[in-house]
């Protein structure tokens, strides 16, 4: 991750009480600019229990608040660089919703294959050494 960002994020009223209730799923969610705004894309805000049919969208495109010449770092960062905005975290402070985001940058493909061959490597590692502990 190269540079972190605190933005405030635009809900509706049973979003926030969503949100402070933990019900939030960042996992596939991104950020991006477009027409001089930043918006998170596919973020999940589950439905308010209590809410009637007034309630949200689970998924929507929220907008997220920043200053001007952050919106347009950002821009450069991804346009130019080919860089992506992703979320990292989601908090409270001083009672209002924050959302942290960072600039990082994508994994290539053959990053992925030494990902994935790592990652079996330690699976029949951990298999081999739960055998000889049984043995």
């Amino acid at each position: 991750m190269l540079d972190r960002y605190e933005a405030g994020i635009v809900l509706t009223g049973t979003e926030v009480k969503s949100a402070k209730s933990g019900k939030i799923q960042l996992k596939e969610s991104y950020a991006e600019v477009t027409e001089g705004e930043a918006w998170l894309m596919n973020a999940h805000i589950s439905e308010y229990s209590h809410g009637n049919i007034m309630n949200h969208a689970p998924v929507r495109k929220r907008k997220l608040l920043l200053h001007r010449s952050e919106i347009e770092k950002l821009r450069a960062e991804t346009r130019e660089k080919g860089l992506s905005i992703i979320p990292t975290k989601l908090y409270l402070k001083a009672g209002l919703i924050k959302l942290e985001i960072a600039v990082a940058k994508g994994k290539k493909f053959h990053d992925k294959r030494e990902a994935i061959k790592a990652r079996e490597m330690q699976a029949e590692a951990r298999a081999a050494i739960g055998r000889r502990a049984r043995e």
